[in-house]
């Protein structure tokens, strides 16, 4: 949590790349597209606006891409995520460290009328969303931390161009997709302190609702997308200009299901503006 009337601000690049992925739960290649790769700018911004209510804005351009193939990627502007982050609780002690009890509540929305329709090509779903997020996090007095986070997201119905389409290898006569909600839970366990920052992570997320991908056929967008990831995260001031930071994130698709195996690499300039430097 930010202190009152301070910013912290950032730019995040994130790269994506996959050669195999899961069709159901069958682990396999497509060599009409190689390598999918899939690449994020990010901008964000998180505002104290008092020291236990924060709010966050962040919009992401995307890039895809494939390695073989005739189909081409897309680029542009994603979704616009604004979000509130409530500290609710906060216990200290001197002998046992500080617990904190945080709730998240975001919203996001298409910010360009992108195509949905071409995934694993497409930027997005094109689905509008609202979340709830519970975390608990735990500092000790010394520099190691534990946080647990769980989410839950409402997800709107998306258009489509065409007045059809299959799911569970069924025609529908409609251009409106139910999109199924999607669950996810992460614990992150490390070391923090004077601004540096080493953790692990383990990541689950699932689909409560939907289809598989149908053998030799694309994906769609209300396919369930399950996936297991672990990931490490580092965090080192720049020297002699401690407000500015750098961050390198790294984490790697474990098992899934119609998704791909994928490698995804972070890096991000972050700066903070304010009393908490």
């Amino acid at each position: 949590m930010l202190p009152k009337q301070t910013l912290f601000t950032g730019d995040l690049y994130t790269r994506e790349s996959w050669n195999e992925y899961w069709e159901g739960d069958l682990l396999r290649r497509n060599e009409n597209v190689g390598t999918v790769t899939t690449q994020l700018n990010t901008w964000f911004a998180n505002y104290g606006v008092t020291n236990r209510l924060n709010v966050i804005a962040a919009v992401p351009f995307v890039w895809t891409g494939a390695s073989k193939g005739v189909l081409h990627g897309i680029n542009g502007l994603q979704d616009l995520t604004l979000a509130a982050k409530y500290n609710f609780l906060q216990r200290t002690s001197d002998r046992a460290g500080t617990v904190r009890a945080i709730a998240v509540v975001s919203a996001g929305l298409p910010v360009t009328d992108y195509n949905p329709e071409l995934p694993p090509f497409s930027i997005g779903s094109s689905s509008r969303r609202v979340q709830g997020r519970g975390t608990i996090y735990y500092q000790s007095t010394s520099a190691w931390f534990l946080t647990g986070t769980g989410s839950y997201t409402w997800r709107a119905k998306v258009t489509l161009d065409r007045p059809y389409y299959y799911e569970n290898d069924e025609l529908i006569f409609s251009d409106e997709v139910d999109m199924p909600n999607v669950t996810d839970y992460a614990v992150t366990a490390g070391l923090v302190k004077s601004g540096k920052l080493l953790a692990g992570s383990f990541m689950q997320q699932r689909t409560l609702g939907g289809g598989d991908i149908r053998r030799q056929d694309m994906p769609f967008v209300s396919n369930r997308m399950n996936a297991t990831r672990v990931g490490v995260t580092a965090m080192y001031p720049v020297p002699k200009l401690p407000p500015l930071a750098l961050q390198f994130a790294y984490a790697y698709t474990v098992t899934g299901r119609n998704v791909g195996q994928a490698h995804t690499f972070t890096t991000g300039l972050l700066y903070l503006f304010g009393s908490a430097r």
